[in-house]
């Protein structure tokens, strides 16, 4: 690796190595660029507490690793009254893992508030499609009347998921989808949903922001 800022502490990856800077060498959200989407790149970096987020005009990858990192316990998910009365009345069907490229696909056809644009390109959906294909990536999705509306993906790194992104078509389908995604959690053992960056609709379910270093140990499990 090459460091390309000292101030800031950020990274060139190299090409034909999969390394990634250590909790000491980080200093700032963006803590390298370059690489590529080579799988295990890619479960290095989850292993290591860092997400691609997009990838800028000169076709370099940017990984994150927040200062602030927004996290889910499954058992502190909150779920409201109306939320309850959509999963009980609604009729949703939530399936796993059977359509996760049109989980990403969706994901990344959403408009989101302050974006103009998404970060999940054509080779972002390649690259977690590869990882689904391998069975680190996988998706909650939540289907009406046999239709897709809603769902999400990430990738298991021994027991945290890493969630990716989130879609819904109808209202609280994405909501239905984490409750669910919470639900599986706690019966498999997965002791950590990592949300990566705080947001309202995250916090409003009891995502809360942790600090890198105890996100780090949390992977470590010191």
């Amino acid at each position: 690796m090459e460091l390309l800022d000292k101030e800031e502490c950020i990274y060139l990856l190299d090409d034909d190595n999969f390394d990634f800077p250590t909790l000491e060498m980080m200093n700032n959200d963006l803590v390298a660029v370059g690489g590529d989407f080579h799988p295990q790149r890619l479960i290095n970096a989850n292993e290591n507490g860092l997400f691609p987020w997009f990838i800028d005009e000169y076709n370099h990858i940017h990984w994150f690793s927040p200062n602030e990192r927004m996290v889910l316990y499954p058992n502190e998910f909150k779920i409201s009254k109306s939320l309850k009365k959509s999963i009980k009345n609604k009729g949703f069907v939530i399936k796993s893992n059977e359509n996760f490229e049109e989980i990403i696909k969706n994901c990344s056809n959403i408009k989101r508030k302050h974006e103009d644009d998404t970060w999940i390109s054509d080779e972002f959906i390649q690259a977690y499609t590869n990882l689904f294909k391998l069975g680190y990536a996988f998706s909650i999705e939540c289907y009406l009347e046999d239709e897709l509306v809603g769902g999400l993906y990430g990738v298991l790194i021994d027991d945290v998921f890493c969630g990716e992104s989130m879609f819904a078509k109808v209202p609280d389908a994405s909501k239905v989808a984490f409750y669910h995604l919470c639900k599986q959690a706690k019966e498999n053992g997965i002791k950590l949903i990592d949300c990566q960056v705080h947001n309202d609709h995250l916090a409003s379910l009891g995502a809360k922001e942790i600090s890198r270093e105890e996100y780090f140990k949390i992977l470590t499990k010191n």
